[in-house]
């Protein structure tokens, strides 16, 4: 198989075009190619007169070997390195105990997947509700019914990310195929095959929905066991075995539990820091999410003269302010919807949100300040949370329990918007218009304004007066990191701290990455 790179399409190319371009690329006839896979598909904007997809392909050939030899001095055309990661059990002793896995957003649906189809029958306890009835008591609180602390945007069936724009692109190295499988799994359960290749892959809430429930299919179909409305409550060591008790009064015995708690769940992290599993604090970023008009970015991405079927535009910024703190967009949602994603009474979270389609009118990304431990009170593990609540708090009281919100001008005036400007907000919820200036501390404030004026040079309007702020962005990732050794063990070696809430990953899919790493771990220790 020959892995041929930087092949230039057309936007409108078809599958027969494509295989014309690779051969033309190989230098041989279109019928000599037996196979054709797209590997990655990214798009090229640079010049607005020339936008085109730029492909990588494994292609298997007629005399592979022949075609290498003309192409030995080009990059271009190579073996390829594709990896396939296979689940293995290398266990000394069998686990007498079912593994209890406490979370089911994609750290502890993945671990449970891969335990489950491998024979160990996991029990996942879950302290918000199913998907579907998870989206109704969202739906009744952005519509101004009472906050479920269990049961919200952040806790629930599917995890954070299930209420977001369901991105998939990470900065974890795939070096054993694990995220190539994370992939291929979610194409499995529902997903278009076209997250296999395209560069900024991406799902949606309603895709994510179905393939959540699919995923607990399977793992019910094994033997496993989801227990929804159940909230974990603490352990226990005894003579006799380990025993996790719940809210409910029930309890498990199990050889090893699973933490894929996520990065909100403050409460559980509190508990743990009592029980003295080492947990450190660790840096993070809050900030506001900003609206724009789409075709606004659009414009800036494509030009004046759009072309038909180009997807709906993103960006990614960065920069480093005089201070020297960084200042970044963080989980960019074209065509999406400010969202609250509050999961504590009295005080207010947002996140952003997006429909498979992209289609809504505005684009929304959070742009963030990162923060230390120096910023939240020195190292004591649990100042980051004190910190983020401090904020979201704050947020609450400016909204009078409502999204705050504030346009750009006025936010550098320091004066409450009277109306919004050119636009309005496409959001999810109610929402006020206050003063945000008073949420951050005032470094952070005119790091942002920093970050936001040097964004308008590279994204013409972008620092426009109109732009709609709304806060406080404060769950970006975890506060924390529960510690683990080269085996996955937290000090207490069948507590096993996984995904982004015990500070191993940072979105869908190196939460997932890591759910699997950890399934493979207990099936090293374990025969199911």
């Amino acid at each position: 198989m020959l892995r041929v790179n930087n092949v230039k399409a057309n936007i409108s190319a078809d599958e027969n075009r494509l295989r014309e371009l690779v051969a033309r690329k190989l230098k041989i006839k279109p019928e000599d190619i037996i196979t054709l896979n797209i590997k990655r598909r990214s798009l090229d904007a640079r010049k607005k007169d020339d936008i085109h997809y730029v492909y990588s392909f494994d292609a298997g050939c007629k005399k592979e070997s022949e075609i290498l030899k003309k192409h030995k001095k080009s990059g271009d055309v190579k073996i390829s390195d594709t990896k396939e990661f296979c689940f293995e059990i290398n266990a000394s002793h069998r686990i007498k105990e079912r593994p209890v896995i406490i979370g089911s957003g994609p750290a502890g649906l993945f671990c449970g997947l891969f335990l489950a189809e491998a024979g160990y029958k996991p029990i996942i306890i879950e302290r918000g509700e199913s998907i579907d009835d998870r989206k109704k008591t969202l739906e009744n609180f952005w519509s101004g019914k009472k906050l479920n602390p269990e049961s919200n945007a952040q806790f629930g069936e599917g995890g954070a990310g299930t209420f977001s724009d369901g991105k998939l692109n990470t900065l974890v190295k795939d070096k054993n195929g694990i995220m190539t499988r994370v992939l291929k799994e979610f194409v499995r359960f529902g997903a278009d095959e076209s997250i296999l290749y395209d560069a900024k892959p991406h799902l949606g809430t309603d895709v994510l929905s179905v393939i959540i429930k699919n995923i607990r299919n399977s793992i019910l179909s094994c033997g496993g066991e989801i227990r929804f409305n159940t909230r974990f409550s603490s352990f226990e060591e005894k003579p006799d075995g380990n025993y996790v008790y719940f809210d409910n009064g029930d309890y498990l015995k199990t050889d090893a539990l699973i933490l894929a708690i996520g990065h909100s769940a403050r409460d559980t992290i509190e508990y743990l820091y009592k029980t003295g599993l080492k947990i450190s604090a660790k840096p993070f970023a809050v900030g506001f999410r900003v609206e724009h008009p789409q075709d606004m970015i659009n414009k800036a991405a494509y030009g004046e003269n759009s072309i038909a079927n180009l997807p709906v535009a993103t960006y990614k910024l960065t920069a480093k302010t005089t201070s020297g703190r960084g200042v970044y967009s963080f989980c960019m949602c074209p065509g999406g919807y400010v969202v609250n994603a509050s999961s504590e009474e009295g005080r207010t979270a947002i996140n952003g949100m997006s429909y498979s389609a992209r289609d809504g009118k505005n684009a929304n990304s959070a742009i963030i300040i990162t923060v230390t431990p120096d910023d939240f009170g020195g190292k004591e593990p649990l100042n980051g949370i004190l910190f983020q609540r401090k904020l979201e708090e704050l947020a609450y009281r400016a909204g009078g329990g409502n999204i705050p919100q504030q346009l750009y001008g006025d936010f550098k005036n320091s004066v409450i918007s009277a109306s919004y400007g050119r636009y309005e907000s496409e959001i999810k919820g109610h929402a006020q218009f206050a003063n945000l200036r008073g949420i951050l501390p005032d470094e952070l404030g005119k790091a942002f304004i920093e970050g936001m004026e040097h964004f308008g040079k590279i994204i013409d309007g972008f620092n426009r007066d109109d732009a709609i702020l709304s806060a406080i962005e404060s769950r970006t990732s975890s506060p924390v990191r529960i510690e683990r050794d080269e085996n996955f063990t937290a000090s207490k070696k069948w507590i096993y701290p996984c995904g982004e809430g015990a500070g191993y990953a940072g979105g869908i899919t190196s939460a997932a990455m890591d759910g699997i790493k950890t399934a493979q771990a207990i099936a090293n220790r374990f025969r199911p």
